[in-house]
């Protein structure tokens, strides 16, 4: 499993950006799909993920600080996930990281995933 994430850059404070995870193939049926982010200075941590097809139908996950403003979905026909950020602040940038998990049930533990795509940087300016 190969996976590129893009969409990065800069953005200003309340503003929206999307970013995309290209799979190298029809993978979410049977693997979880997360997003991680590490700040500078900072440890990665979680940002949302989504499980399996097979699993339960793909059912999010998401943490506390980007809940009710992030989205995260899959689109199998073009083998892509996407992260959609809106209401962004300061406090969001990072770089993200898209990875996949073939335990299939969505995981906010990095030790989880199996695969990694590399980052994609996010600014956001106030």
């Amino acid at each position: 499993v190969q996976l590129q994430a893009s969409g990065g850059g800069l953005v200003q404070a309340g503003g929206s950006m999307r970013l995309s995870c290209a799979a190298s193939g029809r993978i979410f049926d049977n693997y979880a799909m997360g997003w991680f982010r590490q700040a500078p200075g900072k440890e990665r941590e979680f940002v949302a993920a989504v499980s399996a097809y097979s699993w339960n139908g793909g059912i999010p996950d998401y943490a506390s600080s980007v809940k009710g403003r992030f989205t995260i979905s899959t689109d199998n026909a073009k083998n892509t996930m996407y992260l959609q950020m809106n209401s962004l602040k300061p406090e969001d940038t990072a770089v993200y990281h898209c990875a996949a998990s073939g335990g299939r049930v969505a995981s906010s533990y990095e030790k989880e995933y199996d695969y990694w795509g590399q980052g994609t940087e996010v600014t956001v300016s106030s």
